[in-house]
């Protein structure tokens, strides 16, 4: 890389991000820089994490998340509702990292204008808030997903799997949502609370030819400790919102009898339509009714 004629601003970077109404730390072990982190505003709400380093000899020691953990806190303090950052397509590593701080793939491959034409992909992330998630997104999520999917589980959740449910079983589970995803035939919503990705729903939209008007809610999961924040609601509203935008009138679903999702459900203008004896089984292997509920949307789009 030409410095000088590609990024000057490395000859200060301070100076740089100060002027930019950003800042930048770094870490230093052995009178030597170890680590370093920035962030900027950029437009709105939204702040850019950006320079992150850490020496390799360094790496799984926890530096890298205490220095994200740095940038995230001061960034939301300055009022940021949204973070995004890129990272080089080469480093696997920095991906997992990223993934595993519940960020997400975001927009288009970025091209940069450097000497060896660099690609980038976009990650972003709510600090708060639910948003829909494209083939990307869902893909760059299975690990997030499918720890709340294997808690869900472990937990007691009526969600078509019993425990113990492996990681490489709930991956693979998500991997083929994602493909769903790609192919349109399912929508995908998840939750951010405190910047951490904490829920996830989804519509399945392959309804027979002579059901285009309807939709199957399914697999709403709310992290075992975010639970009682109101995720699930939001979820739920969200995967409402959803089947309107794609033209859809009539939602059904079904839930273990008793679950905290039935109460729900009913505050949410719900109807039962019946339930069904010893429709599932538990852990334990005792066979549980399910019951199922519709809801009519007045106007979809």
């Amino acid at each position: 890389m030409d410095v000088d004629l590609e990024m000057p601003e490395l000859r200060a970077l301070a100076t740089y991000y100060a002027a930019n109404a950003g800042s930048l730390w770094v870490a230093e072990a052995a009178d030597s820089v170890c680590g370093m982190i920035a962030t900027r505003p950029l437009e709105g709400t939204t702040w850019e994490i950006c320079r992150v380093y850490v020496d390799p000899a360094l790496h799984g020691s926890g530096l890298g998340h205490a220095l994200l953990d740095q940038a995230e806190q001061h960034a939301i303090a300055a009022g940021a509702k949204r973070l995004a950052l890129w990272s080089d397509t080469r480093f696997d590593r920095a991906h997992h990292f990223y993934e595993k701080r519940s960020y997400i793939r975001h927009g288009a491959v970025r091209v940069l204008a450097d000497i060896s034409n660099s690609l980038e992909f976009g990650y972003a992330k709510p600090v708060n808030g639910v948003e829909a998630l494209d083939i990307a997104a869902v893909t760059s999520a299975v690990g997030r997903l499918g720890a709340i999917l294997i808690a869900c589980v472990d937990g007691g959740a009526s969600v078509s799997f019993l425990p113990p449910l492996s990681p490489q079983k709930a991956r693979a589970f998500w991997l083929r949502v994602a493909s769903d995803v790609g192919t349109g035939k399912r929508t995908v919503v998840a939750a951010w609370r405190n910047g951490v990705l904490s829920a996830v729903g989804m519509l399945d939209l392959a309804t027979p030819e002579n059901q285009p008007h309807r939709t199957e809610v399914q697999k709403i999961l709310v992290d075992p400790g975010a639970r009682r924040t109101g995720l699930g609601r939001q979820i739920l509203r969200a995967l409402e919102q959803e089947a309107a935008a794609h033209g859809r009138s009539l939602l059904t679903l079904d839930t273990r009898a008793g679950d905290a999702g039935e109460s729900l459900y009913r505050s949410e203008g719900w109807q039962e339509s019946g339930r069904i004896p010893g429709y599932a089984l538990a852990a334990d292997g005792t066979a549980q009714a399910t019951v199922f509920f519709w809801k009519h949307l007045a106007h979809p789009n």
